[in-house]
């Protein structure tokens, strides 16, 4: 099979774990008869300092015309000061937008090797694993009007708004249904129903989708709650649907139930088209080029894109596989390192686990 995959290495860290991420899908592509194309492309500050753009027309007509695009990492200090429209994240949102990707996938899974790297008691989050499905473009940071405005006294009133449609609920919540019918069987939608009126409408809409999916059990949290529930009872969360802004901040809250967001990978899928896999943490400017940047998350990432993008899921399993044979290994980078363990860079974790690979 031949595949042709749009790199985008972006800031930081970023080109230093997708040249392991690389290396990882050539040595799975000859043990499982892939051919990867490769085509890289500039994205985020990167591509701000070459173009005077976060997100190019050339970078997105590549990532279209591929079947999978792999990110790294984008932002830094350099580039916080810039007009929004000129920042690095606003070309993430393009990205987002130019691909009609409007699932994005989050596991939050305690890895058993992991456990005490959690800032939990080992009680509460031990047999962890909760699926965060959020809305990526729509709600508070697409919808309209936005921006700062002159009121008529003459003082200035910033305004962002939260807006759905049915057919963008309606499609999130067949994600969600199909994704908690993969694993658990268990959906909790997440909401803030009690104040703003756009939330009831989610919670009406995902509520008379139910009855498509019987074997699926439906329950509903406000934000707030969910928020409080996912620190003291996480192992109730199978699988969560919510909106773009609740999902950003939830999923980074379950993220940090594994003890380090530098091991989780996400998946951003559309209706068609290729999907960008990515991993949750930042582009870590203050350790760029120091070997120090963890690569598991970004591995990671390239088993969510053989299994979701590319239907390899054989490929997918020996790469999880191997990242948890590494880590029985005892080698842990700085941000996973515990007593007892090797600490490595990213280079040697690099070497150890393409060992483990072949």
């Amino acid at each position: 099979m031949n595949y042709r995959i749009t790199l985008l290495p972006g800031d930081g860290i970023g080109p230093e774990i997708m040249t392991v991420a690389v290396d990882v899908l050539k040595v799975i592509g000859s043990q499982f008869n892939l051919n990867f194309e490769f085509q890289e492309a500039p994205i985020g500050g990167v591509a701000i300092d070459a173009t005077g753009e976060p997100l190019p027309k050339e970078t997105l007509e590549k990532c279209r015309n591929s079947d999978a695009v792999l990110l790294a990492a984008i932002g830094g200090y350099k580039w916080d000061n810039l007009p929004r429209h000129q920042r690095p994240e606003t070309g993430l949102l393009g990205l987002r937008a130019g691909l009609g990707l409007f699932a994005n996938l989050r596991p939050a899974k305690i890895l058993p090797q992991l456990i005490d790297a959690s800032s939990l008691k080992r009680e509460i989050v031990e047999g962890v694993d909760i699926m965060v499905v959020r809305e990526l473009t729509g709600g508070v940071y697409f919808g309209t009007p936005k921006g700062v405005f002159e009121t008529e006294t003459g003082e200035k009133r910033g305004v962002n708004t939260m807006a759905y449609t049915e057919s963008e609920i309606d499609r999130i919540a067949k994600v969600g249904f199909e994704t908690a019918q993969k694993r658990g069987g268990k959906l909790c939608s997440v909401d803030k129903a009690n104040v703003l009126e756009v939330s009831q409408f989610w919670r009406d809409r995902i509520t008379q989708m139910s009855s498509e999916y019987p074997d699926v059990e439906l329950s509903h949290l406000y934000v707030d709650n969910a928020a409080m529930q996912l620190v003291r009872w996480p192992k109730q969360f199978d699988t969560i649907v919510t909106g773009n802004l609740f999902g950003d901040i939830l999923s980074d809250a379950a993220a940090m139930l594994t003890g380090s967001i530098g091991m989780l990978p996400s998946a951003s899928l559309g209706a068609s088209g290729p999907g960008v896999f990515e991993p949750v943490h930042g582009s870590a400017p203050d350790i760029a080029g120091q070997d120090k940047a963890n690569p598991l998350a970004q591995v990671l990432s390239v088993a969510m894109m053989l299994r979701y993008a590319l239907e390899q899921p054989a490929a997918a399993d020996k790469i999880e596989q191997a990242v948890l044979q590494v880590l029985d290994l005892g080698y842990r980078t700085g941000d996973i390192m515990s007593e007892g363990m090797k600490q490595v860079g990213c280079k040697e974790m690099a070497e150890v686990l393409l060992k483990v690979l072949s």
